[in-house]
């Protein structure tokens, strides 16, 4: 069945939990689409998965475009949300206007998504009359690293709690159509599911949201270093690549590969005839 901002509030009204997962190439977004996802992230964080940066700071509306576009292709069913990055909607309400529409049309998102509470409430607004769906983000974002000093959880203190409180609010009265809820606590996180008439996402704010996101590459073990703590391993596809390559690596430089059923055969007159020097 195909996924929409409809069939995600559904899911919430029926108590059926709503899956996504970070994707940023093809080949990934297919295989997540085919095993059933609901949704398919395509975040600002493939500045540090894909691209090497140490924050999501760096990701242009170019990046962003030419992950979505890739993501979109291999995903038939799943709901396709592209972030917009860093400035790309804060600067004023025409620049997300039509940034936004840049990643549905060139990029073939279904929604985007942006970070902040009551600051970019405008913005969805004038993104959603665009009739573009908007996935608000809130707790822990991203894009304020700096403004927070680092990557910590967020909402620990009774005015920062009720802050968080009131921009989900306020977001759902701009029109927003689901939001991410990262690095809260999960009793914060389960009052503002059970406010809001949109779907939550959490991200690192326990199993009381309507739904969870990971980022694919934290989950299969592909990450090296520090792992968050509410990121759970899945699989550890990671040491199984590592495995293969140095196989590979092994059989290679031994002359074990390729072996005879790896290669395409001549007819042995013509090699003869090549001899020849004919």
């Amino acid at each position: 069945m195909k996924n929409t901002a409809a069939t995600l509030l559904a899911q919430k009204q029926a108590g059926d939990r709503i899956t996504m997962l970070t994707a940023y190439d093809y080949t990934t977004a297919r295989i997540e689409d085919e095993c059933g996802v609901n949704s398919i992230l395509v975040g600002d964080s493939l500045g540090m998965v894909m691209l090497g940066y140490e924050n999501t700071l760096p990701v242009t509306m170019e990046d962003m475009i030419h992950h979505t576009a890739a993501v979109s292709r291999g995903a038939k069913n799943a709901f396709v949300v592209a972030d917009m990055p860093f400035m790309s909607y804060q600067t004023s309400v025409y620049d997300a206007v039509v940034n936004a529409g840049r990643l549905v049309k060139e990029g073939g998102a279904h929604a985007v998504k942006l970070e902040g509470g009551a600051e970019v409430c405008a913005q969805i607004k004038a993104i959603v009359d665009s009739s573009i769906p908007v996935v608000a983000h809130l707790g822990l974002t991203p894009q304020s690293v700096n403004a927070f000093g680092g990557f910590k959880v967020q909402g620990k203190t009774f005015e920062r709690a009720k802050q968080i409180v009131d921009d989900a609010m306020k977001i759902q009265e701009a029109g927003a159509c689901a939001v991410v809820l990262e690095c809260v606590p999960a009793k914060l996180a389960e009052i503002i599911t059970a406010r809001l008439t949109i779907p939550t996402i959490g991200i690192g704010a326990g199993a009381g949201c309507d739904g969870q996101v990971l980022v694919y590459q934290d989950m299969l073990g592909l990450t090296t270093g520090h792992t968050p703590k509410f990121a759970k391993k899945f699989a550890e596809v990671g040491m199984l690549m590592r495995q293969g390559f140095t196989e590979y690596i092994k059989e290679t430089k031994a002359g074990n590969f390729p072996a005879e059923e790896h290669t395409f055969a001549i007819d042995s007159d013509i090699i003869e005839r090549i001899k020849a020097g004919e």
